[in-house]
């Protein structure tokens, strides 16, 4: 299933409804949520095509990379939730998760603030 799919099926992008005022960085997984949501859903800027001047190429260079560069902190803090064991492979009750993952989420905030 693609990100967006999942979004709508979950109910996530109902969210962008309830908060109109919220910008949020995407990668290429959201595209269609970026046409469902002009202005919040941000994604990465849309490559030229090829008989594209040089300046139109240089400039979605620069988009990109800093697309990019915003988006590198949430791939980091995603990527701190995912090196924890108990997360890996859940095993437990899946009633138990929501509160395991917020204790998780908080101990990666304090480490993180600590560095």
């Amino acid at each position: 299933m693609h990100d967006a799919t999942a979004a709508r099926n979950e109910g996530i992008a109902v969210c962008f409804q309830h908060f109109p005022d919220v910008e949020v960085l995407l990668d290429d997984g959201y595209l269609g949520l970026r046409r469902d949501h002009p202005g919040q859903a941000i994604t990465p800027p849309r490559k030229p095509n090829k008989s594209a001047l040089p300046d139109v190429h240089e400039r979605w260079e620069r988009d990109r990379h800093g697309h990019s560069s915003d988006r590198i902190t949430v791939e980091h803090a995603l990527a701190d939730h995912k090196r924890w064991r108990q997360l890996i492979r859940w095993t437990h009750r899946r009633d138990r998760l929501p509160d395991t993952y917020r204790a998780i989420a908080s101990l990666v905030s304090d480490r993180t603030a600590t560095t």
